[in-house]
């Protein structure tokens, strides 16, 4: 049990990374953001056809995706929307017969349908309408870890604005973006201790 969970675990941050760095690498400085895939050039190139901020929001939406699933909070939730997103991308790149990404991505989508298969029982009730009963070992979503996990993808994406006047500085700010948005579990443990 434990081992499907570091694997679970393990492939969502992976993936997660993969898209965030992704989107980042679009927006960041001269693009100096480590993604491992691109093209980070999408935005100049669709600007030439008028829809540059068609690209901007790929970017944008790859990086909420993202570090959707990079963080545990919403994970579930980032799974299923990049089940959309790797399915444009791989049409995409099929459309313009691209050698290779095409298979990159079908392992993506492979590795992503693993998350799928192991968050079942919080989808399946989507489907059956029977309620699933969850354990009660964590505490209870809170107003404060909400308002945590968005405070750290605010200081995502000021961090991309920072970046074009302090490059050094703005790696920092994301990875503090992350932490607290990681972190956000800490928010929901405080303040049900502070109701008892």
């Amino acid at each position: 049990m434990k081992y499907r969970r570091f694997f679970y675990s393990a492939t969502a941050i992976f993936l997660g990374f993969v898209f965030f760095g992704g989107g980042m690498s679009k927006l960041w400085f001269e693009h100096k953001f480590p993604g491992l895939i691109g093209p980070v050039w999408l935005a100049e190139r669709l600007e030439e056809y008028g829809l540059g901020l068609f690209g901007r929001f790929i970017a944008v939406a790859q990086i909420t995706i993202g570090f959707m699933v990079i963080t545990p909070r919403y994970r579930t939730l980032g799974v299923v929307m990049l089940v959309p997103m790797i399915v444009n991308i791989l049409l995409v790149t099929i459309s313009l017969q691209w050698r290779g990404t095409p298979f990159v991505l079908g392992f993506f989508l492979l590795l992503n349908m693993g998350l799928l298969l192991h968050d079942a029982p919080w989808l399946l009730h989507f489907i059956t309408g029977r309620a699933h009963e969850f354990p009660q070992a964590t505490p209870r979503r809170s107003w404060k870890g909400h308002l945590a996990w968005l405070s750290g993808l605010a200081l995502v994406f000021c961090g991309i604005a920072l970046s074009y006047v302090a490059l050094p500085l703005s790696y920092f700010v994301v990875l503090g973006g992350v932490v607290l948005a990681w972190q956000s579990r800490r928010a929901d443990v405080f303040q049900s201790n502070s109701f008892r």
